[in-house]
């Protein structure tokens, strides 16, 4: 069968975000995928900035933190942030970790996947281009966010998130639901040779991933999201149990901040996940 296509669009007291719709028919969770829209940052951070580090004013960013939790019924101070390094670490998060990244201080260092079997902690990863990956395994009830960069990509944190939820919980990959979120999409994202031969020794269908020619010479296209869906489909994973978003951060100027179109003068989005 075909992968799911598309995330759906939803408005709620101004915010505009993403969500998963094989995932809301569980009823097992909140979740969403935050757009630039809904929030009170200025300027290129316009207006629903959500990256703490960014050079944006610290209580125009809490403001919109608290605005996205608010309309995923999701409260701030059960959230849990991944430090994010473009890595392919993945931790199990609790109850103790509530609030970590946002309310007090965090030592979950070096970290770019989180996971929890416990309701009420929501995972938090954010984005500005890269590929979120949402996890969830209804039959044992335990949800992972993991940020893909193309270094997290290369180096298979989503097969290795899948295996974790596996040695940790008992996650079975052809009862899970996957979501690949909004990211730079194959007509936007563009490498060099070097990067792409990195693909090329990972990925056996590493046709189906890298397009040529580029947009530049000597350049190549490199499809992220059908990059992901392979090596989860390689674990198990029924492929109409993934749903991709289908929806580009460069193009989408509209909706989402993207780092590479933008010269790194941008916000940030992020994905939440909580079971409830």
């Amino acid at each position: 069968m075909e992968r799911s296509t598309g995330f759906e669009l939803r408005q709620r007291q101004g915010v505009w975000y993403c969500v998963i719709p094989s995932f809301e028919r569980t009823g097992l969770v909140s979740h969403g995928f935050s757009t630039r829209k809904g929030g009170v940052s200025s300027q290129q951070y316009g207006t629903l900035n959500l990256g703490f580090n960014k050079g944006d004013s610290q209580d125009a960013v809490m403001e919109n933190f608290l605005r996205f939790c608010r309309a995923l019924d999701i409260n701030p101070h059960d959230t849990v942030f991944s430090d994010q390094v473009h890595g392919d670490k993945i931790m199990v998060v609790g109850g103790g970790d509530r609030g970590k990244g946002a309310f007090r201080e965090s030592d979950i260092l070096r970290v770019d996947g989180l996971m929890t079997q416990e309701p009420q902690v929501a995972l938090v990863t954010f984005y500005a281009d890269c590929v979120p990956l949402f996890f969830l395994d209804p039959v044992h009830r335990v949800i992972a966010l993991s940020h893909a960069g193309w270094r997290g990509t290369v180096a298979c944190i989503g097969s290795k998130t899948l295996e974790e939820m596996r040695r940790e919980f008992g996650t079975r990959p052809e009862e899970c639901l996957i979501g690949i979120g909004p990211s730079i999409g194959p007509c936007c994202f563009e490498v060099d040779l070097p990067v792409a031969q990195q693909f090329a020794k990972v990925f056996d269908k590493y046709e189906d991933i890298i397009i040529k020619p580029g947009l530049e010479p000597g350049k190549y296209r490199v499809d992220l999201w059908m990059a992901n869906a392979l090596q989860l489909e390689e674990m198990g994973v029924p492929s109409h149990h993934i749903t991709v978003a289908g929806m580009c951060t460069g193009c989408r100027e509209d909706l989402f901040f993207s780092h590479r179109r933008d010269k790194g003068r941008t916000g940030r989005m992020a994905a939440m996940l909580m079971l409830k």
